[in-house]
């Protein structure tokens, strides 16, 4: 009996974690994606080389500026041979209002894009986990 009670306990433990974590758009640590950044990019005011990375979501949020919401940005690690090799803010963004700001192609659930921004002083990251999207703008190294 007390198998069964433990059992349950941490089925029910279990579920209320995997539905916080799908509700928040993913828990702190969890992978968002792999993305190959093709030239080399400032991340966090430090050089990131080219390369593929695994893009790690972080606890970590930036204090919110005047008007934003907390938890409208969120920083990420960029992971590369299971090390951390830079982070940055990505702005996060719902499914329902990702219409309201960007216009033309968005990247699919649960994939990403890499692009080369007008002028091509930008690149930027946009990760759709799950419906929510990630956002993620960086200089292009010197």
């Amino acid at each position: 009996m007390k198998r069964f009670v433990l059992v349950g306990t941490l089925v029910a433990a279990l579920g209320a974690t995997t539905a916080f974590a799908q509700k928040s758009g993913g828990a702190a640590g969890s992978a968002l994606g792999t993305v190959h950044i093709a030239k080399k990019v400032m991340a966090d005011g430090k050089p990131l080389a080219p390369g593929a990375y695994q893009v790690r979501l972080t606890s970590d949020e930036p204090k919110p500026g005047v008007g934003q919401a907390p938890g409208a940005e969120r920083y990420v690690e960029f992971v590369k041979g299971g090390k951390v090799a830079g982070r940055e803010v990505a702005t996060v963004v719902s499914a329902e209002d990702i219409g309201k700001i960007a216009k033309g192609k968005k990247p699919a659930p649960n994939s990403s894009s890499v692009e080369l921004l007008k002028g091509g002083e930008y690149y930027r990251v946009w990760i759709n986990r799950g419906g929510t999207n990630y956002i993620i703008n960086m200089p292009v190294g010197s």
